[in-house]
């Protein structure tokens, strides 16, 4: 015994226990979660009008008086069960807003569909990947001793590729400024487009709402350069929603020509600072707005669901930007494994955050996030389902759907959180074995589909 690991003693210990094959089924059902919660307490179902108990549920008849739930973490990179899990409910969620379902009627496939891409402006020169980066007939030097250009061809996963060519030059202030204020911008992009459409077409823009309705779904993505910009699927209906064709006039090109005016003319102001002064953000000059279209011509709907559940789950150590959880300190900043590019991110967020003209940014808070505070996934009221309806009907799937008439006593409290350092190394094993069954059952799918087309 003394020749195992920690983790294989713990694993002995626990596979021991009398109570191991429920703990067993616990952590199974929660998908094999890395960390997940522990909680203690009841539930009772009562009978509305007799008062009779259908139903109660207790943890003291539980392994440790305790009950395992999800963390229910997006990102891959903290715990790759719930993440998965995350995925697939983003998918669903943005495809229901493409094709239909989910309580979302099949026509909106026929309505104006939009892939948007906006992305965030220079802060100044970075090398890149490809052709040769950035070469100069001259061999300029700038301000602080520096060169230039490069003139080099990196891969596309070489270290330095998105780093400043000068750091000293970067504008690191204004980079972290806008990741704080892109939200506002979003938002300030999407009344403007609005507006133009209602200018477009003669409407009076306040009356836009009584003819046709904005609907959308947007996923924020660190580039390379630590920088994030926005895809988002955007929808003209009519003014009750989904269920409501969209005026005659209201097109897919009408709707291009609104969203790429609107993206070169919006801004947002930061508060004045007698360190930085009064910055005007907008997006960058890099504008992409594609329509998607049923019969094939444009980018696949399943695809470009898929793209955004992708992005959705991906952590910092994936991106390169930032990291998964808050720091506290200076010296987390410098203890985290990052590149000098982000730690430098880092440390502007914290040394703004100090400023009193910036405290409503809380960027010391969200300096992990290299100043971002938007969600990663955002969608408009009426855009498709939710992630709270997709979770309940995954509840009435597996039978935890409540009963008629009754009435139900929860009495919960929070006891912790994790595994211990055997029940990680179970917990892992049985996440592998649940995602080798799902690729299996992918496979079978596939071939059965190929088998039907022969």
């Amino acid at each position: 015994m003394r020749q195992l690991t920690e983790a294989d003693r713990d694993a002995i210990r626990l596979a021991q226990d009398p109570k191991f094959h429920r703990w067993l089924e616990q952590i199974t059902a929660t998908g094999g979660c890395t960390h997940p919660v522990h909680l203690s307490g009841s539930t009772t179902t009562l009978d509305g009008t007799t008062g009779e108990i259908l139903h109660r549920y207790d943890t003291r008849d539980e392994p440790g008086e305790r009950l395992l739930v999800r963390c229910r973490n997006r990102r891959a990179t903290v715990c790759p069960a719930c993440s998965r899990l995350h995925a697939g409910d983003t998918y669903h969620l943005v495809r229901a807003g493409l094709l239909g379902g989910k309580n979302v009627p099949d026509t909106v496939r026929h309505r104006p569909r939009l892939f948007v891409t906006l992305t965030a402006p220079s802060f100044g020169p970075l090398h890149r990947a490809g052709e040769l980066c950035r070469p100069r007939r001259d061999s300029g030097i700038c301000e602080h001793g520096r060169p230039l250009g490069c003139g080099a061809v990196h891969a596309a996963d070489a270290p330095v590729v998105g780093q400043p060519i000068c750091p000293d030059c970067y504008d690191y202030t204004t980079h972290v400024l806008w990741h704080a204020h892109a939200s506002k911008l979003w938002d300030r992009f999407v009344i403007d487009v609005r507006r133009r459409l209602a200018s477009s077409v003669g409407l009076v823009q306040s009356r836009f709402a009584q003819h046709a309705r904005l609907s959308f779904a947007r996923v924020a993505e660190y580039q390379k350069r630590a920088a994030v910009h926005v895809h988002a699927v955007i929808r003209l209906d009519g003014p009750n929603g989904p269920d409501d064709e969209p005026p005659a006039w209201g097109t897919a090109e009408l709707l291009i020509d609104a969203v790429r005016a609107s993206a070169r003319r919006v801004l947002v102001r930061t508060p004045y600072s007698p360190a930085v002064g009064e910055l005007a953000l907008r997006w960058g000059a890099q504008i992409d707005a594609r329509p998607l279209r049923t019969d094939g011509d444009g980018p696949d709907d399943d695809a470009v669901a898929a793209y955004v559940a992708k992005y959705v789950t991906k952590g910092a150590s994936e991106t390169g930007a930032g990291t998964d959880h808050r720091v506290t300190t200076r010296d987390d900043i410098e203890a985290a494994p990052l590149s000098q590019h982000v730690r430098t991110l880092m440390h502007t967020c914290w040394r703004l955050g100090g400023l009193p003209e910036y405290e409503p940014l809380n960027l010391r808070t969200w300096a992990h996030t290299l100043g971002y505070r938007g969600h990663i996934l955002t969608k408009s009221r009426a855009y498709s389902t939710t992630y709270a309806a997709l979770r309940a009907e995954r509840a009435d799937h597996m039978g935890h759907d409540d009963i008629p008439d009754a009435v139900t006593e929860r009495h919960w409290r929070y006891v912790g959180s994790g595994h211990t350092p055997g029940a990680g190394l179970i917990a892992a094993g049985i996440a592998e074995d649940l995602a080798l069954l799902r690729e299996a059952a992918r496979d079978d799918r596939s071939g059965s589909l190929r088998a039907v087309g022969n």
